[in-house]
């Protein structure tokens, strides 16, 4: 349940340092979860932006991209899942099997270790998961983890003082969400600041898919919440942070350049999804999987591919395209789009280059970061793994 009171304390403490400072189961194996073991080999309405506001038709992305890898920004990361971008260009890690968070100098590669955040209980797919940093960050420091612990899935904030010792530099967690359900697999993860400055969490139903159907139950579904936790003005149901339900497991979030929100999604056997989303709408799951099943209240996937070409994590908007990171996939997929729709095929790059792909998010300068995960128990890591990869792409 979300928490009902900001902390006074931890509001006290970040201002005054913001003063100081200047900035599995039966359906989730190898095709229903996050891969097999790998190797190196929205808005309200159709047309309408998150804020509901009509907006005019963009032009389109061209149908082929291109994509480079420019630079190894850094190497011997350790499960490597959620990844946020600090003001600056420096980029915090949030490690899922270890449950700490390192800082990644987003120029040298050189890794500082933040801490470790208390009360993570990696499992399976669980652990450390997403990161984001507050959309005040240069007035809070506030750093927002998703993590699963003993018997649940939650959202953390904490202070971070970079002027305290390595190890040091987190403060205590203060409970923003809790009571999102957990299991071995399907747990969700992803966590981001939406362009209305609200929070976004992408959660999974733990391979139990009635939960995804359940609207009082935070499994399965998108969430849309305050900064303290809270249902937001405008949400499906006042009372509820449910954004949107019938989802398996989403472990991607992005915005597009008119505010629409994208996300990806784990499918079981047959297909994994892309899916614009509007509030209040029924992605679904268990009854739909890809195109195939479900009724005609069901919204269907922009695009969808095989479990074996994708089973996808993180997403990221640029150039006027999605860019989808592949697990099982091993591949960096671009989704070319005119508004809502595609302007072609999908195109896939890196296939089997660099193994299992977990996150991609901007670099700042029109380019991408791009995280490996071959070190999550499913791939089969290297020296070196795993590692930020620097791209340029068109």
């Amino acid at each position: 349940m979300p928490r009902r009171t900001a902390t006074a304390v931890l509001t006290a403490a970040a201002l005054l340092l913001a003063a100081g400072c200047s900035s599995g189961g039966s359906s989730g194996g190898p095709s229903g979860g996050e891969g097999g073991t790998g190797g190196k080999s929205a808005g309200p309405s159709r047309g309408a932006s998150a804020s509901g506001a009509p907006h005019a038709t963009p032009s389109a992305a061209p149908a082929k991209g291109s994509v480079k890898v420019v630079d190894t920004l850094t190497t011997g990361l350790k499960s490597p899942w959620g990844v946020a971008a600090l003001p600056g260009g420096d980029l915090l890690v949030a490690s899922r099997d270890t449950g700490t968070i390192t800082k990644v100098d987003g120029e040298s590669g050189k890794k500082t270790e933040l801490g470790s955040v208390p009360g993570v209980a990696p499992d399976g797919e669980g652990g450390l998961l997403g990161l984001a940093v507050s959309s005040t960050y240069g007035a809070d420091h506030l750093v927002y983890a998703y993590f699963t612990t003993a018997s649940d899935n939650r959202i953390v904030r904490m202070i971070y003082n970079d002027k305290r010792p390595a190890g040091d530099q987190l403060g205590a967690p203060d409970t923003v969400f809790k009571g999102i359900p957990k299991g071995h697999v399907h747990n969700g993860g992803r966590i981001a600041f939406g362009p209305d400055k609200m929070l976004y969490a992408g959660t999974g139903e733990t391979g139990d898919g009635e939960q995804a159907q359940d609207k009082d139950s935070p499994g399965g579904k998108i969430l849309r919440m305050t900064p303290d936790g809270e249902p937001v003005h405008g949400n499906p149901s006042a009372d509820s942070v449910v954004y949107s339900y019938g989802h398996r497991n989403v472990q991607g979030l992005a915005w597009d350049a008119d505010k629409r929100l994208w996300a990806s999604e784990f499918g079981q056997n047959t297909w994994d999804e892309l899916n614009l989303i509007r509030p209040g709408e029924n992605y679904g799951w268990p009854e739909a999987e890809g195109r195939s099943g479900g009724d005609s209240s069901s919204v269907r996937p922009v695009e969808q591919w095989r479990t074996a070409e994708a089973s996808p994590s993180g997403i990221t908007y640029a150039k006027g395209s999605i860019w989808m990171a592949g697990l099982r996939g091993e591949r960096l997929w671009r989704i070319p789009l005119r508004g809502t729709e595609p302007v072609a095929k999908p195109q896939a790059f890196l296939e089997g280059k660099y193994g299992r792909l977990r996150t991609v998010v901007p670099t700042g300068d029109g380019g991408l970061w791009l995280v490996t995960s071959e070190t999550d128990k499913r791939g089969t890591p290297e020296k070196g793994d795993d590692r930020i990869l620097r791209l340029k792409v068109t």
